[in-house]
């Protein structure tokens, strides 16, 4: 698209949401004295105001407006009939009886909105719990629109893709404090434990500008559990049959009215050793976690203030390799090949929230945020050491333009990284930082349009000046219908050995093409995302249900291209050309009989860069994925025993693989990978609203990628290679857990 035409787009909806007509008034009391404070809306809209100090208001009027909401506490709300745009003089009476009325709804585990501007569904904690969700990577296997996949053969660390992209184009936040980046990028999501996870929002395509600017294909929000909401105590065991033990306490306390702190402990444990393929090589790593997070929750509903602090320690241990090797002799030995990844990390987050009592449209907030990342790791005779130290504050204000049609963010925003880095015996140590500027203005006419235009602008020490445009809109064109287009760029500083750590595990040659960029020698990455996306909710004998496709395009305008197109080596440069990711999903959701969901959706994608070899499809990424997932549960009864059933399938298509010609004929690979199906099955039971258990499987029809490392038998050789990983190592695996609270 062009940037021209995005321009004139965001001036149009700018002026033309601007148009508007008001009606004026003013409320008072039995005295004739103004009422400040008071709520003013059309009824059946989301358009209202406040009155001010002298009780006068001044709100947006459009045809078809007539009945005008008057309310305020202790008096009695009124609805008066709207014929001209003539001033409004209103008395309040006094309520002598408050009635109280309390409404309930279940919250669906998944939801996609139909109101907000951009793209974005929300996975709550009973998805969650559908399976075995032990961290953060882990949690979307019942989600379509998150690809999960092993990185490697060694480490069987998890890494997600949205849109055709990998995870370093996404950005991942917790609380809207950017977090998994950096250093921590290839192992960040598994520092979370599962239960600590409230929900999670996921957003497609180019996101909100107040959240920085390295998003590319969308962004992962995951919002913590709180201590005012979490349960007084809480425990969940887990263990399975590839040796992984868990554990999880949550202990929450009142301190006092305002004030409430959780501690919450995770660890787990893998000690036993499996080699399945007899590769002599582990087929999961030898692992052990300690996680420690405290958190403290103030609210004050007098003053409007809220606080959240929260602090963490990590450390994190993975030794991988052969079966016989043993760290205290054979490391740096070229005997027997082993791995150790050990990783510190702290963080530090807070958040402080004013909503102004007598504007509740209006509010500001401040978020900082600091984490030190500490990682030691060798891969056989390779070793990897880095030590990230990053400081994040971004403040916020909100408030509107008039009315609650016009709503804006703006505010300011700080980072700094501080990398000290060694591949090797060569230091790739550096400093970033940048301040910024943006500005996100929101219109709703609160019936079937919405835009959310946003703008910022950064000063980055070695990526420059730039400015970062986004643009989404929303249209209804029918009831239940959601049409939604979106447009954004975004630009990063490409990590590309921490992004890239799997590739240590081979015998390849890394190449660095230096351009004379500031990043390894290397340019920043740049690229457009433009997005499409219809919803539609539907009924169908009677029972609710919902279809959508999206289509996602993401242009590189710049690209750090990760080319092991030679097996022989691992070559980093700036792309010359074209780098096109398409995205197509097409997602259904139904609800056949009561308490049973079905949930379907198919992928295509078409994933392009233009490598020194040619145009090439990207390696290791199917073109064809689909997916489908049963949920059940039977009546919860008076005690609150139930039986919950869950039961996800995906069909994995072919996949390029890299090009392995120039190898010895025996350790050639063919140009595509197999097609193949895994099937994940999990039974919950609970017995009570304190205590249930789980049992289940993953990949359960047992499908394993035969000798997925290259030359096995020769580690120190020049062939040796386990970075070419397309379907599970290990085969099926079944666990069991349970869940114990008290509330």
């Amino acid at each position: 698209m062009n940037k021209k035409i995005i321009l004139s787009i965001f001036i149009l909806v700018f002026i033309q949401s601007f148009a508007q007509q008001t009606l004026k008034g003013k409320i008072t009391d039995k005295d004739k004295l103004g009422v400040l404070g008071a709520n003013i809306y059309w009824l059946n809209t989301s358009v209202g105001v406040t009155t001010n100090e002298e009780g006068k208001f001044k709100i947006p009027y459009e045809l078809g407006y007539e009945k005008l909401v008057i309310s305020f506490v202790g008096f009695k709300t009124d609805t008066i009939n709207i014929k001209n745009l003539n001033f409004v003089n209103h008395i309040l009476k006094e309520e002598s009886i408050l009635e109280e009325v309390a409404i309930t709804a279940q919250k669906k585990a998944t939801s996609k909105s139909f109101l907000q501007t951009q793209n974005v569904f929300t996975v709550n904690s009973e998805e969650l719990l559908k399976a075995a969700c032990c961290n953060l990577a882990e949690s979307f296997e019942t989600n379509p629109s998150i690809d999960v996949n092993f990185s490697d053969a060694l480490t069987g660390t998890r890494q997600i893709q949205m849109l055709g992209l990998n995870s370093p184009y996404l950005l991942i936040a917790q609380e809207n404090i950017p977090m998994v980046r950096g250093a921590s990028q290839v192992y960040g999501l598994t520092f979370t434990p599962g239960t600590w996870v409230e929900s999670i929002q996921i957003t497609k395509g180019a996101g909100s500008v107040v959240n920085g600017f390295e998003s590319i294909s969308g962004q992962i929000n995951a919002e913590l559990v709180k201590p005012f909401s979490d349960d007084t105590f809480f425990v969940n065991g887990y263990g399975n049959l590839n040796g992984r033990l868990e554990l999880n306490t949550h202990f929450n306390q009142k301190v006092n009215e305002k004030w409430q702190t959780g501690l919450y402990v995770h660890g787990n444990i893998r000690t036993e050793k499996f080699d399945k393929n007899e590769d002599n090589f582990l087929d999961t790593p030898l692992a052990e976690q300690i996680n420690v997070m405290n958190r403290w929750q103030y609210i004050n509903n007098e003053t409007g203030w809220v606080t959240f602090l929260t602090f963490r320690y990590l450390n994190d241990r993975k030794q991988t390799g052969e079966l016989n090797f043993n760290p205290d002799i054979n490391k740096g030995s070229n005997t027997i090949w082993g791995s150790e990844i050990k990783t510190k990390r702290f963080d530090f987050s807070g958040k402080v929230g004013y909503v102004f009592p007598e504007l509740p449209f209006q509010s500001m907030g401040l978020q900082v945020a600091y984490s030190g990342h500490d990682q030691e790791s060798y891969f056989g005779l390779r070793d990897y050491e880095i030590n990230h130290q990053s400081v994040y504050s971004n403040f916020i204000f909100n408030s509107i333009i008039g009315d609650t049609r016009h709503k804006f963010k703006t505010g300011l925003s700080f980072t700094y990284d501080m990398y000290d880095e060694l591949v090797g015996a060569t230091n790739f140590d550096r400093n970033e930082n940048s301040i910024g500027a943006f500005f996100e203005y929101g219109y709703d006419n609160t019936e079937n349009f919405s835009a959310t235009l946003g703008i910022r602008l950064d000063h980055h020490n070695l990526l420059g000046t730039f400015v970062t445009p986004r643009m989404h809109l929303r249209y209804v064109p029918w009831e239940k219908g959601v049409l939604r287009t979106s447009v954004g760029r975004g630009k990063r500083s490409a990590n590309i050995f921490a992004e890239n750590q799997q590739l240590f595990a081979s015998s390849r040659q890394i190449n660095i093409n230096n351009s004379g960029g500031n990043i390894y020698g290397l340019d920043p990455e740049i690229a457009w995302n433009y997005g499409v996306s219809f919803l539609q909710g539907f009924r169908l004998f009677d029972k609710k249900g919902d279809i959508s496709f999206d289509y996602y395009q993401t242009n590189f305008d710049n690209q750090v291209v990760v080319d092991w197109e030679n097996p022989q080596q691992i070559s980093f440069y700036n792309l010359e050309g074209k780098s096109i990711a398409n995205s197509f999903q097409l997602e259904a959701n139904y609800e056949p009989f009561h308490r049973i969901n079905l949930r379907f959706a198919y992928k295509f994608f078409d994933v392009t860069t233009d490598y020194n070899s040619g145009n090439l499809a990207k390696p290791l990424q199917p073109r064809h994925r689909f997916f489908t997932n049963l949920s059940a549960k039977t009546n919860k009864e008076e005690n609150g025993s139930q039986w919950k059933f869950d039961v996800t399938y995906n069909l994995i298509g072919k996949q390029r693989l890299p090009n392995t010609s120039s190898n010895p004929i025996q350790f050639q690979l063919q140009e595509y990978s197999k097609k193949y199906n895994l099937l994940n099955l999990q039974v919950t039971k609970v017995f009570s609203k304190k205590f249930e258990i789980y049992l289940g499987g993953e990949n359960i029809t047992n499908v394993k990628q035969r000798s997925p490392i290259i030359e096995s038998e020769n580690p120190f050789g020049v062939n040796f290679d386990s970075t070419i990983v397309y379907a599970p190592i290990f085969g099926s695996s079944f666990y069991a857990g349970f869940r114990f609270k008290i509330n």
